[in-house]
């Protein structure tokens, strides 16, 4: 089962349009910041501390493989990081996936500092910035399509998601 997968730096939108476009399309909807939280009774900013990135992203690619893995259709609000994993971004290559592509500026102004965003630090903009400029070929790497999210509300990137979907080729 291709699942549809939402990927894209924090703020972009994933877990918003996410739930819209499993709503309309009678899919589970995941968000793996959640499912992380649940599974380990930590913030992401616990999780950071006590482990370290390197810990906290074997999480989010675990859970992630999970859910790639998984029989049931479900749309994937994935952590901006995923794709920092090899072994994600091939299990990617085989689903639906969404990049949910936003300037730096516009993500700055859509996120708020706090428990769960430790890679931030003093200066959302310019942290938002650097990981655009580092991620932006590894998104476009597993991108089936690209929509630009900088001035259309999550209804409007939702309806266009499920568009894209309609327009899909059956599977065999």
């Amino acid at each position: 089962m291709r699942q549809v997968v939402l990927v894209g730096l924090m703020g972009s939108g994933k877990s918003s349009v996410g739930a819209l476009v499993a709503a309309r399309t009678g899919r589970a909807f995941v968000d793996v910041d959640v499912v992380i939280a649940r599974q380990t009774g930590k913030t992401v900013r616990e999780l950071w501390e006590a482990g370290g990135e390197a810990a906290y992203r074997r999480l989010e690619s675990e859970a992630v493989l999970r859910v790639l893995a998984g029989e049931a259709p479900s749309v994937l609000a994935a952590p901006g990081g995923v794709v920092l994993d090899p072994t994600v971004r091939a299990a990617l290559a085989a689903h639906f996936v969404v990049w949910l592509r936003t300037k730096p500026t516009t993500l700055a102004g859509r996120v708020h500092v706090g428990d769960h965003r430790p890679l931030l630090g003093d200066n959302p903009a310019e942290a938002l910035t650097v990981m655009a400029r580092e991620r932006a070929d590894l998104y476009r790497q597993v991108a089936t399509a690209t929509i630009d999210t900088d001035d259309r509300a999550p209804d409007t990137v939702a309806d266009m998601v499920v568009e894209l979907l309609a327009d899909e080729p059956a599977e065999p």
